[in-house]
């Protein structure tokens, strides 16, 4: 019984390995013989890539490892002068709003005492007339009063005895002289008036006066202070103008230097690398990391093989099938569509279009390559997303070969299918043969099995 039983569990470990082995034997023949990765556009797929090797080693790589280590720090250091030079243009632009301000105000108060002044030099000038009617008044008077006067002293210098003999009425005498004296006493009253009036006048000319000169001092300090802020705004606009320029020329340095390590491909980004864009776009976006690590495996290869051609031998060779009649006029009419948005994009980052590696012209069927970066995003599809992906990852303009504006693009397609953000394996399927344009069933099939499983795959 106890030899019976011994074999017994002998068997069932036997077993036990046996099991283990052919699913490692299974997991080996599927990655060899089942699972392709495609190029997005193309069902082409890649014959001879290991499956047990999911991110390729510095060693492998061929071209040197040290160029992509000093491309990547090149970007890194230009990002920094890019966020710093960002920062400080962000801060001229709010000095300049408030000099902006203050220039305005500044103007409103020249306005003002300019118009204080106009209307001070009016009263002045209206004062003025009014002297002179005063004195024309003054001298009117006078001139009534000088005739009453020598009238006056007429009467009053006759001899009491001439006045009795002659034939004047006596009584007329005295009731005239009466008359002239009351005139008299008015005439005086009236000019004193006037004299009141006139020195009112003069004292009112005078404040005018004063009170223009003191808006006129008011005035040219106003004046002076705006000419600073306007010097201040120059100044400061000009220094807008370099930073803008400085910014310009760091973004086109950027966008340089990223299309440099675009052109290291066959080559693959580390796994941290790799995570930390996924990580990045999952939180962005909702679509889990499986997911994205998934279609992000099947399209390039984790980030390895994101194009193999230029964009002019792309180009030629879409002009050669279109010459001979292997291209249709309508997929040739929607390659130089494609081609123009794609001469944007470069003009933008500051790349020459001709020599930006892209995917390949396909050789298994009629079609034109063009695909850019990890999503491999056709440029009128990088486009539409082109304004999201900046707002998350803050850089405008965005490039298709950063791996992380591409995992972020790509993260915002997949994210438009209902259910995938829910992780639901349904929604997966609908969304990879939206992705891909077919449902290849390999495709699907590779995607699912490293959403599920890339966290083993990975380490």
């Amino acid at each position: 019984m106890k030899l019976l039983l011994g074999c017994s569990l002998i068997g069932m470990c036997y077993n036990e390995h046996m099991k283990k082995g052919l699913k490692k034997i299974a997991f080996i023949l599927v990655w060899m013989l089942v699972i392709p990765v495609f190029v997005v556009g193309q069902v082409s797929f890649w014959q001879n890539i290991s499956p047990l090797i999911t991110v390729v080693n510095a060693s492998s790589l061929g071209p040197d490892q040290g160029a992509i280590s000093d491309v990547n720090s090149n970007i890194s250091d230009v990002k920094k002068k890019l966020d710093k030079t960002t920062a400080a243009l962000a801060k001229d632009q709010a000095n300049l709003g408030k000099i902006q301000q203050s220039v305005g105000v500044t103007q409103k108060k020249i306005s003002t005492t300019k118009a204080v002044i106009t209307d001070t030099v009016v009263n002045i000038s209206r004062k003025e007339q009014e002297i002179k009617n005063l004195n024309d008044q003054i001298a009117l008077q006078q001139e009534v009063l000088k005739t009453f006067l020598q009238q006056a002293y007429y009467v009053q210098s006759k001899p009491t005895l001439n006045v009795l003999l002659s034939d004047e009425n006596f009584s007329d005498l005295l009731s005239g002289s009466e008359h002239l004296s009351t005139l008299d006493g008015k005439i005086v009253s009236i000019i004193s008036d006037i004299n009141l009036k006139k020195s009112q006048v003069d004292q009112d000319k005078a404040q005018l006066a004063q009170a223009k000169q003191q808006n006129e001092q008011v005035l040219g300090a106003t004046v002076a202070t705006q000419q600073g802020l306007l010097a201040d705004q120059a100044d400061t606009q000009k220094s807008i103008a370099d930073k803008q320029k400085s910014i310009d020329k760091l973004k086109k340095e950027l966008s340089q230097l990223q299309g440099d390590l675009s052109t290291l491909l066959g080559k693959s980004y580390s796994a941290k690398n790799i995570m930390d864009a996924v990580s990045f776009a999952s939180d962005k976006t909702g679509v889990p990391k499986g997911f994205l690590i998934g279609v992000l495996k099947m399209e390039t290869n984790l980030g390895a093989n994101v194009g193999g051609c230029t964009y002019g031998e792309v180009e030629s060779g879409a002009q050669a099938s279109y010459k001979a009649g292997k291209l249709g006029k309508t997929a040739w009419a929607t390659f130089q569509s494609r081609r123009d948005t794609f001469k944007g994009i470069c003009k933008e980052l500051g790349i020459d279009y001709q020599k930006q590696k892209v995917s390949c012209n396909p050789k298994g069927y009629t079609g034109t390559g063009g695909a850019m970066g990890v999503a491999q995003f056709m440029p009128d599809t990088w486009n539409a997303y082109k304004s999201q992906v900046a707002s998350i990852t803050g850089n405008n303009p965005p490039s298709p070969w950063d791996l992380g504006d591409g995992v972020t693009a790509m993260a915002l397609k997949l994210a438009r299918v209902p259910g995938v953000t829910a992780g639901k394996t349904s929604a997966y399927k609908t969304a990879a043969c939206a992705y891909l344009g077919t449902c290849y069933a390999p495709y699907i099939n590779g995607i699912l099995y490293w959403a599920d499983n890339y966290k083993d795959l990975l380490n």
